[in-house]
């Protein structure tokens, strides 16, 4: 067994042996050695083959469990997790684009797309005065039928006027946006929370599900374009983010 020769030449490490499992564990999984839906060897069989005692073996799993690489089901054993969908953490991207990167289907549901009269809030935000029109869109974003994003927008009508009148089932509001307002700056700020009723309808989750939410607020020009609550549910759905020290 391959996970038996490398947890063995990991010896001379002092890390605990459930430790050094799960980092052979890990490599595998990492490299592609394992791909996603890949059975993994049993208890039983790493018990054998690798001479740990069983509470060793089930904390390694447990905790790759917890960590989201790996599903256990009970009676029928451990599987490789499918990695979840990713987005950039310092960027502001079209989600369709990093869906169809992936070679996977995106496609959205428009649930709400209105002129509303501005609240405190927008005109706080945008320098619209109360009462008058802002535009406001909630839409639903799918990766090869798994709801991943809902995304509820509000947008600033005298830089997007013909805003209301698009089509979001053929491109999304980003995309749109991204043309006729070209994005000056953009604010992600970030929190884990559990979605509303409605929102966990909308994305097909349990209301126990935490999900991650990016407040994003996009500017063109000096002027701000559009404020964006994008919910994620936590299990289908990571940020990523790389930076240079300075």
């Amino acid at each position: 067994m391959d996970v038996a020769a490398l947890f063995h030449e990991s010896r001379r490490e002092s890390a605990p042996a459930y430790r050094r499992l799960k980092d052979v564990l890990i490599e595998q999984i990492g490299t592609g050695r394992w791909p996603e839906g890949e059975l993994l060897p049993s208890e039983s069989q790493l018990v054998n083959a690798l001479g740990l005692s069983r509470m060793t073996i089930n904390r390694a799993l447990r905790e790759l469990s917890a960590e989201g690489l790996v599903n256990r089901l009970a009676g029928v054993g451990t599987f490789v997790a499918e990695r979840k969908s990713s987005s950039a953490l310092y960027e502001v991207r079209n989600i369709a684009d990093e869906v169809q990167r992936r070679g996977h289907r995106h496609r959205t549901d428009v649930v709400l797309l209105r002129e509303e009269p501005a609240d405190p809030r927008a005109h706080r935000l945008f320098g619209i005065a109360e009462g008058r029109p802002v535009f406001h869109s909630v839409v639903v974003h799918f990766e090869d039928g798994v709801a991943i994003q809902l995304e509820d927008r509000h947008v600033n009508p005298e830089l997007a006027p013909d805003y209301l009148d698009q089509d979001f089932a053929v491109q999304t509001p980003n995309s749109y946006l991204s043309r006729i307002a070209p994005l000056g700056k953009g604010e992600h700020v970030v929190e884990a929370v559990l979605g509303t009723a409605e929102d966990c309808a909308l994305l097909g989750i349990e209301p126990s599900e935490p999900c991650l939410l990016i407040h994003r607020r996009t500017w063109s020009e000096g002027r701000l374009v559009s404020t964006a609550r994008l919910l994620h549910p936590g299990s289908r759905f990571r940020l990523e983010g790389t930076f240079d020290a300075t």
